[in-house]
């Protein structure tokens, strides 16, 4: 139940983390960054301690934005350092 939940929070929180962070890409990429992003939220906050996707509430909901905005901010850098 929790690798579907994190799939469902990914699918949604992708588009947020896209508006946050700015970026103009499609929404199956968008889809695609936040669903990795939600898996990078739960493991990041399982390092801490805490918990990670834990249902349909205000804390999955940030753990999930929180590494969607990651894996965007990471591939942005990939990005800007091979065109350079």
């Amino acid at each position: 139940m929790d690798i579907l939940l994190t799939l469902i929070f990914g699918a949604i929180v992708g588009v947020l983390a896209s508006m946050i962070m700015g970026t103009g890409t499609s929404l199956i990429t968008e889809v695609i960054l936040g669903i990795v992003g939600a898996f990078i939220g739960s493991t990041i906050m399982n390092m801490f301690g805490q918990t990670g996707v834990t249902g349909f509430n205000f804390y999955s909901m940030f753990v999930s934005v929180l590494g969607a905005v990651v894996v965007i901010a990471l591939v942005r850098m990939f990005y800007r350092g091979s065109a350079a």
